[in-house]
């Protein structure tokens, strides 16, 4: 039987991965933990529904052109099998709480975490995205079936109780509190969930062979870190929390570190100029290393987008240059995709002597991520490896 589920890292040669699907995609119905308002694109606060058509057509030939390259090189892409229940705004519900409507499937890694041969479902904090491992579930059980060595797991799911949430955070955030005030949440890490049960998002991590380093974002908590930190010393691989400055670009709910900190292979780490490490114990750590510390070049492209679900402005659209430039997805430790309109992160890469392989991806970011954000990374020929000895 074959082996399918083999993923150490974020740069060893891959061999097979999974992209996410735009269709179904939709804003949410507000929920505790976070609001979308897109007043421009004609979803003012308090409004909900599905994504324009058009745009949807257009993010799916971009999508469908990534799956080609991806193809044409060899590797494996499996695709995410759209559930029915995400086709149109419905209803979801637990016991304990009711969701308007939910969100989407186009970013399958920001809900499922790969290390080695085990795959975690997350414990994430959206009520919208609750239910979004039933899009991956008949993926995974072919999975099960065919490769003997994987394990196939899950956190504890969330309950979402009003308790895990502080009160009024977004409004307060939006309406009340001065940029000072803010900026506490940044510095003490500090946002609006609270420490009732543990929740984390996968795509705050990147991934060293025994070395995670974790975001400590607005979607993952204290108990979320002590969750993954426990269960992955049993394999021993080392969670290294990392925090990261918001405080420049005033960004009060930063979540995911792959628009911050991208590992482009052994002995080079690239970072973001505007979000700095603020944990001066991990700058030590890849220095003590050996590992090239480089600034990302700046983005170039200018976004304009009146719905999205990826903003940088309060009318919730997508408008003008973003850092999601650097959500980049390697095909190797010197092949790496990027969003071809960012000239200025491919000319750099280019002269780092990594062949840059450009992809348009534009119109698929409103619809949550680029191009990390939409894969995971399924199949890489790597091996659990030490990279970071000197601890």
């Amino acid at each position: 039987m074959a082996k399918i589920v083999n993923s150490w890292d974020e740069w060893s040669p891959l061999k097979r991965t999974i992209v996410g699907r735009v269709h179904g995609t939709q804003i949410p119905a507000p929920e505790p933990n976070w609001v979308y308002p897109a007043p421009k694109g004609g979803f003012p606060l308090g409004t909900w529904g599905m994504f324009p058509e058009e745009m949807v057509e257009k993010a799916d030939a971009q999508m469908s052109n990534f799956v080609n390259i991806l193809e044409k090189r060899g590797i494996i892409v499996d695709r995410v099998e759209l559930h029915p229940v995400m086709l149109k705004p419905i209803a979801v519900s637990t016991p304990d709480w009711t969701q308007l409507n939910m969100r989407g499937i186009a970013c399958p890694r920001d809900v499922f975490i790969v290390v080695g041969n085990e795959i975690i479902e997350t414990a994430g904090c959206h009520r919208s995205r609750w239910y979004e491992y039933l899009n991956l579930r008949p993926v995974f059980q072919q999975y099960f079936k065919e490769d003997p060595e994987f394990l196939w797991n899950s956190a504890p799911k969330p309950r979402l109780t009003e308790k895990s949430y502080k009160p009024n955070w977004d409004y307060n955030c939006e309406n009340v509190w001065t940029d000072e005030e803010k900026e506490r949440f940044c510095v003490d890490w500090d946002y609006q969930l609270t420490e009732e049960e543990p929740l984390w998002d996968a795509a705050d991590c990147a991934r060293a062979g025994k070395d995670l380093f974790w975001n400590l974002s607005a979607v993952c908590n204290r108990a979320g870190v002590d969750w993954v930190t426990r269960h992955y010393a049993q394999r021993g691989i080392r969670v290294h929390p990392v925090k990261f400055d918001c405080r420049k670009l005033k960004f009060w709910k930063p979540w995911h570190i792959d628009g911050e900190f991208t590992m482009l292979r052994p002995g080079v780490l690239i970072t973001n100029p505007d979000f700095p490490i603020m944990s001066p114990e991990i700058i030590d750590l890849f220095r003590k290393n050996d590992w090239e510390i480089i600034e990302a070049a700046r983005p170039v492209h200018e976004y304009n987008h009146d719905i999205s679900l990826i903003y940088n402005d309060s009318g919730g659209g997508c408008y003008g240059k973003s850092w999601i430039s650097m959500n980049t997805f390697s095909l190797g430790p010197n092949t790496i995709c990027v969003e071809g309109h960012e000239t200025g992160y491919c000319e750099q890469l280019d002269k780092m002597g990594v062949e840059v392989v450009p992809v348009p991806y534009d119109e698929v970011i409103p619809f949550g991520g680029e191009l990390h954000c939409t894969t995971l990374d399924i199949y890489r020929e790597s091996k659990l490896e030490d990279y970071f000895p000197n601890q």
